[in-house]
């Protein structure tokens, strides 16, 4: 579980890096452990099967489920890993070798931690050896007195350190991509556990003895698979240079659904999801009113006579009455007709009652 931790932890910081949205890591490693966990141990009850069934069984079938006794493989963790990874990433819509590249030198740290623990289990050790920093076994986990073994826990933790720093230093220096630095990830740790995995006498496929084909481990045969295999990847994808995803346009929300607070919210048209544009809200008409139809028209001058009489006449009138200047030198313009001037001797009140007489015509 520190492995875990530490690999995502590097590979979050890493996959911002290169673009990615913050989190995408810690949400995709909650599938990736659970069907890790399952995939390793699958892995390890199928080649191990004698340990749990058959006539020589020395433990009961449903020990096959008991994780805590220990029995994880890593290449039944990676595959099945890898596939709860594939889920993820399809439902975020980014692109898996992207985060293939991204966690491989996490893998590689994630094992070197893990590898501490056949040390803690007194398992998986080489054999014997003479060598100074041999372990000891106690005689409960198959060792003998005063005999030392060869401690390929630790072997296989301190290359996968060299081999993540190999990583992280390729992946900056020659820019891998497309699953590229992923498949130097399985040659290398395959290179390395080959010659390991030759060092162990752990009974891996047997109970008392390992099950091997023309001199090899089963283990060792898986790894000259995977080596071949990752080779051919990373030769065959040299010229690889599609865009790799590694955020999606809007990871908010569907690509068909829009902010409602945004400030380029447009009305969904038909071009965009295939259903017609809403029409925009009518604006009042009077006209299919019912209550404005029986209203009746509005007078259109209810001006008194004062303001008639004494309202100056509007600028387009004179604009278009001008007049001349005549001979005598006036300059300004008459007064409207509408002004009726009083006449010699006649008093005011009668004025207003000509005014009054003329507007009533």
């Amino acid at each position: 579980m520190l492995g875990v931790i530490v690999a995502v932890w590097l590979s979050e910081r890493r996959w911002q890096a290169r673009g990615g949205q913050k989190g995408t890591i810690v949400d995709i490693a909650v599938p990736a452990v659970i069907f890790g966990l399952i995939g390793g141990r699958l892995y390890h009850v199928i080649t191990d099967w004698q340990t749990y069934f058959g006539s020589r069984a020395i433990k009961e079938p449903i020990q096959a489920l008991f994780i805590w006794e220990g029995g994880l493989g890593i290449w039944g963790a990676i595959s099945l890993g890898a596939l709860g990874v594939w889920f993820a990433v399809r439902k975020r819509g980014i692109s898996m070798s992207a985060v293939a590249d991204t966690v491989a030198p996490g893998i590689a740290f994630a094992q070197a931690i893990g590898r501490w623990g056949n040390w803690f289990n007194q398992e998986l050790y080489g054999s014997p050896t003479t060598l100074p920093w041999g372990l000891e076994i106690d005689a409960d986990h198959g060792g003998e007195p005063g005999v030392l073994y060869h401690p390929t826990f630790l072997y296989e933790s301190l290359w996968d350190v060299a081999l993540g720093f190999v990583l992280l230093f390729a992946g900056r220096r020659f820019a891998l991509r497309h699953g590229r630095l992923f498949a130097l990830y399985v040659a290398g740790y395959t290179l390395g556990r080959f010659w390991i995995e030759g060092l162990r006498i752990d009974p891996v496929g047997g109970v008392d003895h390992a099950v091997t084909f023309l001199g090899l481990r089963i283990n060792q045969w898986t790894s000259i698979v995977l080596f071949v295999a990752a080779l051919a990847y990373f030769w065959l994808s040299r010229n690889r240079d599609s865009v790799e995803i590694v955020a999606p346009a809007d990871p908010a929300h569907p690509a068909d659904q829009a902010d409602a607070d945004s400030e380029d919210t447009q009305e969904p048209t038909s071009a965009d999801d295939g259903e017609d544009a809403p029409s925009p809200r009518p604006s009042a008409d009077t006209s299919k009113d019912p209550e404005a139809t029986d209203d009746p028209a509005p007078e259109t001058d209810k001006t008194t006579d004062a303001e008639v009489t004494d309202a100056p006449a509007p600028a387009a009138e004179k604009a278009e009455k001008p007049e001349k200047a005549e001979d005598d030198g006036a300059k300004d313009a008459p007064p409207p007709a509408d002004d009726v001037t009083p006449a010699d001797g006649v008093e005011a009140s009668d004025a207003e009652v000509v005014t009054k007489e003329k507007n009533s015509r």
